[in-house]
């Protein structure tokens, strides 16, 4: 049976608060508050477990907040992979989600040589027909080539979705992953353009499949999305309607959802059809997509 694995080498502990009538220079009191575990892989692990898929999620923990966030993970059902170092602690991301969704995300902990390459090492043990996400940007103690490092350990026939930007996903392409997902501002930076709609994406999604990647999808935010597939074919979609609750995760949630979809038909229309409708659920949410939300955002989009 296929196993399923997410990497989140920089998880988060995301401490969110609201204050009613903040006020600068002043001691504000929260309106309410929540501390929960996040960071890309994780928000992929949640909505595939949400979708009803296992996964086991890896990466590093540090101290007692990589305590807690290890704590919750096993309290959402999902595999606890995160190797616990030695020094440090897992960062705190303080989100002030009443003031324009104001954010200041902690650095997190050094991560050594020694600790990475027992993650390089738990690679080797996937088989294939595994699934492999690699999601987030990578600490600034790694390499800019971690990403690659990782594949190059991941037995062939694994299937590696690659969700970066800039040189991290660069690196990476010369080994064929499965899948890249940037969002269009990251596809136009890594070619120098400003890439707005749909049309304008296709050219250079196919210039990263040249490059490498099998499949590559686009988000476009309010825009909808692109895939150019391995076999050729081109998908594109706007946006679902609906009201925008939530930024966050709406890109991890494509991404799984896409996944999710690939793994049930090996369907390119099917998966990403799936994949904009759970990106959607996310944006028109709270919190990350559940199943329902996106089984009726996909009946809305295909009628089926």
């Amino acid at each position: 049976m296929k196993q399923i694995y997410t990497v989140t080498l920089n998880p988060s502990l995301d401490y969110t608060v609201s204050v009613d009538s903040f006020r600068p220079g002043y001691t504000n009191r929260t309106a309410s508050e929540t501390l929960t575990v996040g960071g890309k892989g994780i928000n992929v692990s949640t909505v595939l477990k949400n979708l009803g898929l296992e996964s086991t999620a890896l990466g590093f923990a540090a101290g007692f907040t990589g305590e807690e966030a290890k704590r919750q993970l096993t309290e959402r059902g999902i595999e606890d992979g995160l190797l616990l170092l030695e020094k440090g602690l897992t960062r705190i991301n303080f989100k002030l989600s009443s003031i324009e969704s104001t954010e200041v995300n902690g650095r997190g902990p050094e991560i050594p040589e020694e600790a990475f390459l027992r993650l390089c090492e738990r690679m080797g043990e996937l088989a294939t027909g595994d699934v492999l996400f690699l999601s987030g940007s990578i600490p600034p103690s790694l390499p800019v080539d971690s990403y690659r490092r990782l594949m190059e350990r991941t037995p062939q026939g694994v299937l590696v979705i690659v969700d970066a930007a800039g040189e991290q996903l660069k690196t990476a392409l010369s080994l064929h992953p499965f899948l890249v997902k940037p969002n269009c501002h990251e596809l136009g930076e890594l070619f120098g353009v400003t890439l707005t709609d749909r049309a304008a994406v296709i050219p250079y999604a196919k210039k990263l499949q040249q490059m490498g990647a099998e499949n590559v999808l686009v988000s476009l935010a309010g825009e909808g999305a692109v895939l150019v597939a391995a076999d050729g074919s081109i998908h594109e979609a706007p946006a679902p309607a609906g009201t925008l609750k939530n930024g966050v995760g709406a890109g991890d949630s494509m991404a799984a959802g896409f996944v999710a979809g690939w793994l049930e038909r090996q369907d390119y229309g099917y998966a990403f059809s799936m994949g904009v409708a759970a990106g959607s659920a996310t944006a028109f949410s709270e919190g990350l997509a559940d199943a329902e939300t996106i089984r009726v955002l996909y009946h809305n989009m295909t009628g089926s």
